[in-house]
């Protein structure tokens, strides 16, 4: 069985950074909306703020597209949102049915390393008060969920 590995967390935790020094998960499909938002952004000469909104729906369509590949030929997947919510990863559940579903929980870096994070990212302008509405309304991932592992970083 497929197995689908949830990185959760959120923004400026570690999430896309993990993801890139782990040399196994190369051949596995890596989804996420960052990589389609940050290209509309670049093609139109905007930020990543500039373009959220509009663009949003479309890099979710483009990602599911993507998801629907892998299912077809049972790949493995990484699936890098935040996935903060226990409503966002039932999505993701109810999407690959027929996998195994990994929890991969990124702690909230304190808040001054944190906002370091956050200010460092070139052209990618999160909102302080979505990201500080993803820290207090985290919901802790469980086996509860359907995960059959969940590990923290």
């Amino acid at each position: 069985m497929p197995t689908c590995y949830q990185l959760i967390g959120v923004p400026g935790s570690g999430k896309s950074t993990w993801y890139s020094n782990q040399e196994w998960m190369k051949n596995m499909v890596y989804v996420s909306t960052d990589i389609y938002v940050e290209k509309f952004a670049r093609r139109m000469n905007k930020t990543y703020r500039e373009v959220f909104n509009d663009v949003m729906p479309r890099a979710v369509r483009l990602m599911m597209r993507k998801v629907s590949v892998a299912i077809e030929k049972q790949q493995d997947i990484v699936w890098d949102q935040t996935s903060t919510t226990e409503i966002s990863r039932a999505r993701k559940f109810r999407s690959l049915i027929d996998y195994d579903h990994v929890a991969v929980i990124f702690a909230t870096p304190d808040l001054k390393e944190l906002e370091r994070r956050l200010v460092s990212r070139v052209d990618k302008e999160i909102p302080r008060d979505v990201v500080w509405n993803m820290i207090v309304n985290f919901e802790e991932p469980s086996q509860e969920e359907g995960f059959k592992e969940i590990w923290r970083t």
